[in-house]
């Protein structure tokens, strides 16, 4: 077992010289086994070795039992030993996953390398688990043999080879009682699915660890090669294989506040980019909405609308990513970002309802067709101002004034639309 454990290691590149390596352990044989290889290959491995154990306090005296045998065999072989524990309470998740996140952050607050005893019969059941809950290829590769500063090193070792090695060192370990009882769907594949493959193929256990492990492989070139800066255009990514489409698409929705896509989340991205709507748009987890914005995807801003502002005249106002500025006329000037204008009563700036329309010269036409036709993404429409007063609209920043309203001769005021560009937004 020590060779194939060095071997694994080296391939993986899990450990350095001067690495320090402390493995969690729990009392089990899986453990025990784990640590009590690498103390021996310690020096080969030029590392310092520590062990951890934390205690869940979820079995009473059995608990305090294993507490007792980690800390007596760690003594035995002078292995410094760090101990944490609490009381765990059953989340969302469960009873199980619970005790899990608590022993694992436990670990992390730890200074080194941490090293659990998962063994290739261990990565096989991961893949059975995830096979009868649905998965795809990074399911179906199982533990990863390394994530940050974790690592789990005996993913090529199976359970018989833990035994013959502790049996061949004369070395203990505790079993959970747990781990007899059915109530976990793992210890269901462990006592019934497992076997009955066995009977198959005794091998089992290790040939589904090693493709789990040439899977994550392949998952992580596809991965490679669907990573972008920047998230492609609607029609790259319809030209784009399935395989490397969903994959930039499940990116694009990590670093838009979705920390763990599903596949429900990354077809809801997909309808988007071959839907025949250029402004549809999908609700996703965490108040995320996504919109196709013609060629594009992007995030929409929680609160996009422009709340009904006051424009002084003379005077200005910011709206948004506007400032808008009235002053009197000295010529009657016309554009889309300049109107000139004679108001009725007080002008405010608002962004556009339901019914807007004005007079352009080709003649009246909805607000909305008028940004449709102009391609204004859905998700920038309410950010338009409108300037409007008493009778009515007198025009639109990008589209210019209602003819219905322009100034036909002077006295009259000139409305003056500037796009801010990222400087400070005050009233």
């Amino acid at each position: 077992m020590q060779n194939k454990l060095l071997k694994f290691i080296r391939e993986q590149g899990l450990i350095e010289p001067g690495d320090r390596v402390i493995c969690a352990v729990s009392g089990g044989a899986d453990s025990v086994a784990m640590l009590f290889a690498l103390y021996l290959l310690k020096g080969k491995l030029g590392i310092s070795l520590e062990a951890a154990h934390f205690n869940h306090h979820l079995r009473g005296e059995e608990s305090r039992r294993d507490e007792e045998f980690v800390r007596d065999f760690c003594a035995r072989y002078d292995i410094p030993l760090h101990v944490g524990g609490g009381q765990v309470q059953p989340g969302k998740k469960g009873l199980e996953a619970a005790a899990r996140d608590a022993r694992y952050a436990y670990l992390q607050s730890l200074d080194g390398k941490i090293a659990t005893a998962h063994t290739a019969d261990d990565n096989a059941e991961t893949v059975l688990l995830h096979l009868i809950r649905g998965t795809g290829l990074k399911g179906l590769g199982g533990i990863a043999p390394q994530r940050g500063r974790l690592i789990r090193p005996m993913l090529s070792v199976t359970r018989q080879e833990v035994e013959s090695f502790l049996k061949e060192w004369s070395l203990p370990h505790v079993e959970d009682s747990s781990n007899e009882t059915d109530v976990f769907l793992r210890n269901r594949i462990r006592h019934h699915v497992m076997p009955l493959l066995r009977q198959e193929n005794p091998r089992i256990g290790e040939n589904l660890s090693q493709m789990a492990l040439r899977l994550r492989l392949d998952e992580a070139y596809l991965t490679q090669q669907s990573t972008f800066d920047t998230l492609p255009d609607v029609n790259t990514l319809r030209a784009m294989p399935r395989a490397l489409r969903g994959r930039a698409l499940e990116v694009f929705l990590k670093r838009n506040g979705i920390p763990e896509p599903e596949d429900v989340h990354i077809s809801q991205a997909e309808a988007l980019v071959f839907s025949d709507n250029p402004s549809a748009r999908a609700a996703f987890p965490g108040g995320v909405t996504i919109s196709r914005c013609y060629d594009t995807l992007t995030v929409l801003a929680e609160d996009s609308k422009i709340c009904e502002t006051s424009l002084p005249c003379p005077g200005q106002a910011v709206v948004g990513d506007y400032r808008v500025i009235c002053e009197p006329s000295v010529e009657i000037r016309n554009t889309p970002d300049t109107i000139t204008v004679c108001p009725s009563g007080e002008m405010l700036l608002r962004s556009r309802k339901s019914g807007d329309a004005l007079r352009l010269p080709g003649g009246s036409r909805s607000l909305k067709k008028l940004l449709i036709d102009r391609k204004v993404p859905a998700s920038q429409r309410e950010k338009i101002p409108v300037l409007c007063d008493d009778l009515g609209i007198l025009g639109v920043y990008s589209i210019g004034v209602n003819l219905d309203r322009a100034a036909e001769s002077l006295p009259a005021v000139t409305v003056r639309f500037e796009k801010l560009q990222g400087e400070k937004q005050n009233g």
